[in-house]
């Protein structure tokens, strides 16, 4: 076990506002990168969580929520092992709608976008644990937009 020590975690507040945002966990582990891509815009609800919130649900115990644990668990990686965790998102894309009639054309949207994301990065040559699987048209302005917001994070992203 470690011994004691002060860490400190900074968050801005654009974190805990609810809409359609994108974003990609980067974990360094025995030397490599591993990357995690989701979105929020629940596929069942009219909600559209906070970036804050899935952080701490991908971390979490309930096996609905935490797919970056149960990823990570497949490889046989455990939370502790990992080096380092970085939470990189986009957005808000679209602020959270008022109904389900509102939110379904934004969450099919943002899904087409989050596959998009995760195929590139891949496709880039990062290491990606999840594959998201979505057969909703893509709005090339929308994905154009995604790729430069992460384009600094991920350079090898601008290529595809």
């Amino acid at each position: 076990m470690p011994n004691p020590a002060l860490h400190t975690i900074s968050l801005p507040s654009v974190m805990l506002q609810r809409g359609f945002w994108l974003y990609v966990w980067r974990i360094q582990v025995q030397g490599e990168a591993l990357l995690y891509v989701g979105r929020t815009g629940d596929e069942s609800s009219p909600h559209a969580s906070a970036p804050y919130d899935r952080f701490g649900q991908h971390l979490g115990r309930n096996k609905m929520q935490n797919a970056l644990r149960r990823n990570l668990a497949a490889r046989g990686i455990d939370l502790p092992q990992v080096e380092q965790y970085e939470f990189i998102f986009y957005g808000p894309v679209h602020p959270e709608a008022a109904d389900m009639a509102a939110h379904i054309p934004l969450r099919d949207a943002l899904a087409a976008a989050e596959k998009k994301l995760a195929d590139s990065l891949d496709a880039a040559g990062y290491t990606v644990l999840n594959r998201v699987n979505c057969r909703r048209p893509l709005d090339p302005a929308l994905w154009d937009q995604v790729r430069a917001g992460f384009a600094d994070a991920f350079p090898e992203l601008r290529n595809h």
